[in-house]
């Protein structure tokens, strides 16, 4: 059992995560610096092929949270033996999912590109990043299942080590097949979606052995791998479709926001596909302390201690908002220092100024919102929170669809929708912890 949860334990689950997600952006800051080098055609390539994959990778990641979500319930429960059988009902259903959505986008991949991007070249680019990018899809939702599992219990130490592993051979192979380096062949974007599968998989390998050989999963009657129990499937995909659902149109929405922005043409694109990867460097601290959040407030429940829930999520707020304020600090201080990281054009640079202190400044609501909001899905009434989503998601991309393609405003404007964002998660989703509606949900 745990007693008052201390800053120190929410420091404990939250900054691996932080971490691995430093190692995760140092991977997509890389991507995005050694396509600029090819041209703003593979940038604005880069940036809706990988938007694409991540649309589908929300499949995974919001049933990952639900089996989290479960995971945690039970670890807070005392029930330890039952949380093995959640995590391989979440490699039974993701594995096949995975391998359905390959086989689907494969051979549809320029398609659904086409209906979207009016660029031909743009579409091409998108198309050959894809093409290769997908059959990371197996590998990612596998080690999808094993954080839900480590994060539940909150041993979180080791999404560090794998996911640093990962980066470490996406750069390498990065710099050796975008550019035809130490004899390997000259792929340009196809290389960089290459190299992200390979690193994927190598990340995968690195779970299976070290939970296999190091961890003591006996405790929690993993690997057993009995057969398929529907009851249980069901009681996973109860809490985890919501999440599914909520987390796919989270990340389709940004990428119609792209869309957008691709309409206003191939500079704006490359300039937001610069804004998007220091915007989620930016967010790094928000992973952490927003699963920790998720995790904690489940814990709680099933510790009959649901009165301590809002206690926990202020606290967390104030130390998720402390960490991104320092990051944001430093952006505005050093806007092209940073900049340069990414591109060395002039324009590219120019063009990104203005819409700096708009990224910094969502980053930090934001820093609020997520905490707040995954306060709900922690509940386990993760139907509320999909609904809160749903809303919220609608105002924000009416305001991008309106400053985009009706009023032909500035960048900056349509980046505002991000600050519009936060402002209505954060509210409705404290209204709803406030109300005390959830307190009894079973999961």
């Amino acid at each position: 059992m745990l007693s008052k949860i201390s800053t120190r334990q929410i420091w404990g689950v939250a900054y691996p995560i932080i971490l691995g997600s430093i190692a995760q952006n140092i991977l997509n800051v890389t991507d995005t610096a050694f396509l600029g080098r090819l041209g703003e055609v593979a940038l604005g390539g880069g940036v809706i092929g990988g938007l694409f994959y991540h649309v589908l990778l929300m499949i995974g990641w919001g049933t990952g949270v639900g089996g989290q979500i479960i995971i945690a319930r039970r670890y807070g429960e005392g029930a330890h033996r039952t949380i093995g059988r959640v995590v391989e009902h979440l490699f039974y259903f993701l594995s096949v999912i995975s391998v359905l959505l390959i086989i689907l986008v494969k051979f549809n991949s320029g398609h659904f590109l086409g209906l979207v991007v009016d660029s031909p070249a743009i579409n091409g680019a998108g198309k050959e990043f894809v093409d290769y990018r997908i059959f990371g899809l197996l590998f990612a939702f596998v080690n999808y299942s094993f954080n839900s599992f480590y994060v539940g219990i909150t041993k979180t130490k080791v999404i560090t080590a794998t996911t640093s592993i990962m980066v470490v051979v996406n750069i390498v192979l990065d710099y050796a097949l975008i550019f035809g380096h130490w004899g390997f062949p000259e792929m340009g974007i196809a290389g960089a979606a290459l190299a992200s599968v390979i690193a994927e998989a190598t990340s995968c390998v690195v779970f299976v052995l070290y939970t296999r050989f190091k961890f003591g999963y006996g405790k929690y009657n993993l690997f057993n791998f009995a057969p398929l129990n529907r009851k249980l499937l069901v009681r996973i995909l109860n809490v985890a479709w919501p999440l599914m659902f909520q987390f796919f149109l989270s990340i389709f929405v940004w990428f119609v926001f792209f869309l957008f922005i691709e309409k206003m043409g191939e500079v704006p694109l490359a300039v937001s596909n610069i804004l998007r990867s220091v915007y989620i460097v930016l967010m790094i601290p928000i992973w952490g302390f927003a699963s920790a959040t998720n995790t904690f407030v489940s814990q709680l429940i099933g510790q009959e201690r649901s009165g301590e829930v809002m206690r926990l999520v202020k606290k967390v707020i104030m130390l998720s908002m402390s960490a991104v304020f320092g990051l944001g600090l430093i952006c505005i201080s050093f806007p092209t220092v940073i900049l340069r990281i990414y591109t060395n054009n002039p324009l590219l640079i120019e063009q990104s100024l203005p819409v700096f202190n708009i990224v910094a400044i969502a980053a930090i609501g934001m820093a609020g919102a997520f905490v707040m909001f995954n306060g709900v899905s922690g509940t386990g009434n993760t139907k509320v929170s999909f609904a809160i989503e749903v809303g919220t998601l609608l105002i924000y991309i009416l305001w991008a669809y309106l400053m985009a393609i009706v009023f032909k405003t500035s960048l900056t404007w349509v980046w505002a929708a991000e600050i519009i964002y936060g402002i209505f998660i954060t509210s409705i989703s404290y209204w709803y912890l406030k109300s005390n509606k959830w307190i009894g949900k079973k999961v």
